[in-house]
């Protein structure tokens, strides 16, 4: 992975600081999207058992084994024995053995499953089967509660962020834990690229408003995982690597938050 900048993850680990996402990829789009991510020079790879693209990534990455591949346990799989079968079945459907990462797809605290299965993802960790463990949309409550009951601090935490919507107590919260903080909709599902501030300043770096976006993003310390289909966008996106932002670029972004940005589901009321 040279040149390609990683965050150090608290289990002694590095992970890819840009990753290639693929939430609502179709499974037979996916070998070709990921194969080509891979080719334009992308090292994370990200899916989950709720995308129905699991096998498909897996033929994607064919025969790469250095690439860092996650995936997820969704909400109905929750619970200690439920999440060892489920994990089973995600490696059957990569083709692997083991994950770089494997996460919570979501807390749903109702169900109050969440620290069983953390506490299954800390057994699989220990046999092997993922190298690194995390959680996504976790809140700080539900982080400092697996942590005080397991005693082991998640490694990443995938949640939403974008320049509406930047989460600034949780990137606090995450810096003072230990936990690399994953922006998932980086690109906040399209809309920033519209944003006059994102506009002007692609213009005044020649770069497309995607990697303006996702630069700001890394700049900040985050790693984004931004979805695209053809390889004109993926390679877009891959600038992102290549140029930096001023300070006063990445204040005019910074000051575009919106505590009401959120797009996706908030996590303190979603149970799926």
């Amino acid at each position: 992975m040279t040149d390609y900048p990683t965050l150090p993850l608290n289990d002694g680990r590095q992970i890819p600081q840009l990753g290639f996402g693929t939430w609502q990829m179709e499974e037979e789009d996916a070998p070709e999207a990921v194969s080509t991510a891979i080719d334009v020079g992308y090292w994370l790879i990200d899916t989950a058992a709720i995308y129905g693209n699991e096998r498909g990534v897996g033929k994607g990455v064919g025969d790469w084994s250095d690439i860092f591949l996650q995936t997820k346990i969704w909400n109905e799989s929750q619970g200690y024995e439920r999440t060892l079968a489920a994990a089973g079945k995600c490696l059957g459907r990569l083709g692997r053995d083991h994950v770089d990462m494997l996460l919570i797809h979501w807390p749903c605290p109702a169900n109050d499953l969440f620290v069983e299965t953390w506490k299954a993802l800390i057994e699989l960790r220990d046999q092997g089967k993922a190298k690194s463990i995390g959680v996504s949309n976790f809140r700080e409550e539900d982080l400092r509660r697996i942590i005080d009951e397991t005693g082991v601090t998640p490694a990443l935490n995938q949640i939403e962020l974008h320049p509406s919507f930047q989460q600034r107590e949780m990137r606090k919260v995450h810096d003072e834990l230990g936990i690399v903080t994953q922006s998932w909709s980086p690109l906040g599902q399209g809309k920033g690229m519209s944003n006059d501030v994102i506009q002007a300043i692609a213009e005044e770096t020649g770069q497309p408003e995607t990697a303006v976006i996702l630069r700001w993003h890394i700049q900040h310390g985050l790693c984004p995982i931004p979805k695209a289909s053809s390889r004109d966008h993926i390679e877009a996106n891959f600038k992102a690597l290549s140029f930096e932002l001023s300070d006063e670029q990445m204040g005019r972004i910074d000051d575009l938050d919106d505590p009401d940005g959120r797009m996706g589901p908030d996590p303190a009321d979603f149970n799926g």
